[in-house]
């Protein structure tokens, strides 16, 4: 099998907060401080900044949101996560598909209850499938943020890799609320384009019926400075914020489930499968 070297996967490089369940210090967990990898990171979010502007993601919803791409299963889906290894990661050596079942296995223990939860863990990276099909990473990977309007200084490397970013001396676009009105409700702002938001229109195309909490999750777990830092609270409306405690609950499990005592992922197949049977059943258009 080919394996896919995706390079290091900038959402989960530069956020403080990030600390294993086992323990691992603040300072210990994913080191980038120096060496090659600290400028594969900061050149993935240099080309994104660069390139990720308002007509680009236009673009992108254009080329992907129709899901003409492949018809897979949502479990063929996830085994393609074995092809994506981040090989300059400091802290796993393992396909994302591991991280997939760890992140369903927590919010598994914790909401035992809820098993469209426990299926938003399983499928939330398994947007990144557009790395294999051509996109480069940093339309995949990383942090994402609303485009169209200012971008908030909690953007990772927001003070040095936007220079190059048309829309940063666009006038129109360069105030804080930019094309958007006041309180407008995240549903009518353009993210940043990456596997956050393709996964969310393959949910919507196929007519999955993942609660809303659910869909919220998947579409907007890569928003650290939302979910976060709290920045861009005034394009928010009443469904926003009333949502925004459901992605930090997830969020937990996303960053604090990585660990090297990988599950058994084919005993696990079969619960898994059944909760796909439930609510992303058969044959999808992605």
């Amino acid at each position: 099998m080919k394996v896919l070297n995706l390079g290091p996967d900038p959402s989960l490089a530069y956020h403080p907060e990030l600390q294993s369940k086992e323990g691992k210090a603040k300072s210990d967990f994913r080191n980038y401080e120096g060496g090659d990898l600290f400028e594969r990171v900061f050149n993935t979010y240099k080309l994104m900044h660069k390139h990720q502007t308002l007509d680009f993601v236009k673009k992108k919803h254009m080329a992907w949101s129709g899901c003409t791409h492949s018809r897979m299963t949502v479990m063929e889906t996830i085994e393609c996560l074995d092809q994506l290894v981040d090989e300059s990661d400091p802290d796993v050596d393992f396909p994302n598909s591991f991280h997939a079942f760890q992140t369903a296995e927590g919010i598994r223990r914790e909401h035992p209850d809820k098993d469209w939860f426990q299926l938003v863990g399983l499928i939330h990276d398994i947007g990144k499938i557009m790395a294999l099909w051509g996109e480069p990473q940093w339309a995949v990977v990383g942090d994402t943020y609303p485009v169209g309007c200012q971008f908030q200084n909690s953007i990772v490397f927001r003070d040095s890799t936007f220079v190059d970013n048309p829309d940063e001396k666009n006038t129109t676009l360069n105030t804080e609320c930019g094309i958007y009105e006041r309180h407008c409700g995240l549903d009518k702002v353009l993210m940043s384009w990456g596997h956050d938001e393709y996964l969310y229109q393959v949910m919507k195309f196929n007519k999955c019926p993942i609660p809303e909490e659910g869909l919220y999750m998947i579409r907007f777990h890569s928003f650290y400075p939302w979910h976060t830092h709290a920045n861009y609270m005034h394009l928010c409306n009443d469904k926003d914020l009333n949502m925004l405690p459901w992605v930090k609950e997830f969020n937990k499990f996303d960053l604090y489930t990585k660990s090297c005592d990988l599950p058994d992922v084919e005993q696990l197949k079969p619960y898994y499968q059944s909760l796909i049977d439930k609510y992303c059943p058969g044959v999808l258009q992605w």
